[in-house]
Order: C-alpha cells, then structure tokens, then sequence
C-alpha cells in the first residue's frame, strides 16, 4: 500500500508542477487586467481595472469611455511585447491569474502607478501605495469620476454569473436571431449576459448546446 502510494504521488507531481509553471510569450491585450500571454488567458494578480465597456464622467460631468481607453493604453504600452507570468491561482472563468513582468518591468504596477488601474485590495494590498501616489498626483483615472470596477461588475452582473456551477455555458441569441454559445475562457464569455424570457438559456455541456440548436461562438 505504500509502495502504491508513493508512486500516486510521484504521478501527480508533473501536474502540480505544471499549474504553477510560468506562462511566457507575446502579449495580446484582452482588456485593462487581462491579458493572452502566448495563448494563456492572463488575470494580472492584484489590480482591477475598468470594464472594456464602463464610462466615466469628467469633473465637468462629461461621459467618456475610460474603459476603452485604459484597453488602449495597455495595448500601445505591452501589446506584441514578450511577457513573463507567475501564476498564483486561478479564477472561477479558468483564467490563470498570475503577476506578469515585461523586460523585467511589473505590469500591474506600472499600471497602477499611471492611473490604469486600481489596487484590487480584496486580493492583495501589493499596490496601494502604488494607487495612492497615482491619486495624489490625479494621474490617468483619478483626473476623472470613475465607478469602483467591482462595483460596476455588480450592477450588470444579472445572467452573467451561473447559479449552477455545472451549468456554466451561456447559450446567447443574437440580434439577428443567431443562437451562440459561449463557453469560460472564451472572448465575450464574461460581458454576456443570459436573459431566460428571450428564449436564452445556460447549458451544462457543449454536446447538450449543439442539441438545442446552438452553435459555438467563434471568439
């Protein structure tokens, strides 16, 4: 029994190596947080940033599309750049999250220190003083009225967040009637949301979408 034991651990060993093996390779810039590292979808450890679609408001009150713009940012600063990742954990979507350094800089504070981001305090206090000084000094967001990302999360969470964790691929029907499914990991998983009184639906295997009528979303 023992010897069988050992060897199930000597089996496993492999795995556990692999979870927390860096991820390394060019960057594709997601949105403000989360980033393609050479095909791994990336959550940077430790800062929250806006939503690709949430708006701001100027001191004057004027809306502008900050979300957007800190996407932008990001891609001009380390889109195409060779990245390396060390993973910590991984998040309820399958994303791998991981702090991330480019040519030896840290990503997530250098985004925060410009205003890019906020320190994501529920999971780290690594940036606060990094925020702190972005604020002092009203660099990038804090120039601005800007919702706490989490909470703009909240607000339009309904249908985004499965109730059945079994049943986690959103079956989304387009405006030309187009029946899409998405699946954790995918592109526009996380922005879609399912409304049951339109005829969308969640479902708990691609094999039980394909049945429906449903087809794959191709992002």
């Amino acid at each position: 029994m023992l010897t069988m034991c050992l060897l199930a651990a000597v089996l496993s060993a492999p795995d556990a190596a692999v979870a927390k093996a860096a991820v390394s390779g060019p960057v594709r810039v997601i949105d403000g947080d989360t980033l393609d590292i050479g095909g791994t979808r990336v959550r940077l450890f430790g800062i929250d940033a806006p939503e690709a679609d949430q708006t701001c408001r100027t001191e004057q009150g004027q809306v502008w599309a900050c979300g957007a713009w800190v996407t932008d940012q990001v891609r001009t600063r380390f889109g195409g750049r060779q990245a390396v990742c060390e993973p910590i954990t991984t998040d309820r979507y399958g994303r791998v999250v991981a702090r991330c350094s480019v040519r030896g800089e840290d990503v997530g504070q250098s985004l925060v220190s410009d205003g890019l981001a906020f320190a994501y305090r529920r999971f780290s206090q690594d940036y606060v003083l990094a925020e702190k000084g972005a604020a002092v000094r009203d660099m990038g967001l804090h120039a601005s009225r800007v919702q706490n990302p989490s909470q703009f999360r909240q607000t339009r969470a309904v249908g985004r967040i499965p109730e059945n964790r079994a049943c986690v691929i959103k079956g989304n029907i387009s405006r030309a009637g187009a029946k899409i499914y998405h699946v954790p990991g995918q592109r526009d998983y996380e922005r879609t949301g399912i409304r049951p009184e339109t005829g969308e639906r969640w479902f708990c295997s691609v094999t039980e979408a394909r049945a429906a009528g449903w087809r794959a979303a191709k992002r």
